[in-house]
């Protein structure tokens, strides 16, 4: 007797012990550095609104256990889980090592890099119940145009009105610009790895 396929690949990479694994390193990860930031306060994240940010980055890596024990999802979805708080934690580290200050490019690169960590969680939830591919792609890229714009907005609310110290954002027009530009970039290219890493299978997909 054969087991039967599943629809999606997404729910095969949820039962792997390995990105169960992935998925508790991201998490500690996360909540070590901004014990590191926030509890000792190198000087590397003076102005960067670390209290502030803390509950934000933090907010993910809560929501998505708390939202699988009330909706009870099978298999846990340990994929989405960790690329969700993966650009949270790469924009801690960036900080909290100094490369936002030592290397101009740091910004850029991880705008890019963290939209298709972003927009990839986007489709490993979304390819749980989904099984075809249709519109996939921009359905990805526009969600990840959606999320940029916004963070760009609290971002810039942020800067104007200090919460948290945030004196240190230094935002320029030509800044939000670039990262809207790489930012949905990202998007699309992590829509693309996301549909064939994470999409439905062949025979599921010429079903749908």
């Amino acid at each position: 007797m054969t087991t039967p396929a599943l629809p999606t690949r997404v729910l095969g990479i949820d039962t792997d012990l390995r990105m169960r694994a992935a998925n508790a390193a991201v998490k500690i990860g996360l909540v070590l550095s901004f014990v590191i930031a926030i509890g000792f306060a190198p000087d590397t994240v003076e102005g960067k609104a670390m209290g502030f940010r803390a509950p934000l980055f933090l907010a993910p890596a809560v929501l998505v256990p708390l939202l699988a024990r009330r909706r009870d999802w099978r298999p846990y979805p340990h994929t989405a889980d960790a690329l969700l708080s993966a650009p949270f934690l790469l924009d801690t580290l960036g900080n909290l090592f100094g490369f936002y200050d030592d290397h101009a490019v740091t910004d850029d690169v991880l705008h890019a890099i963290n939209w298709v960590l972003l927009v990839a969680a986007f489709h490993a939830f979304r390819f749980r119940n989904v099984h075809h591919r249709r519109d996939a792609i921009l359905l990805g890229y526009g969600f990840g145009a959606i999320a940029i714009i916004w963070w760009e907005v609290l971002e810039w609310a942020v800067s104007e009105d200090g919460f948290g110290g945030a004196g240190g954002l230094a935002l320029t027009y030509e800044d939000t610009v670039a990262d809207l530009f790489l930012s949905s970039t990202g998007g699309l290219l992590g829509s693309m790895i996301a549909l064939a890493w994470l999409g439905p299978t062949k025979s599921t997909d010429l079903q749908g």
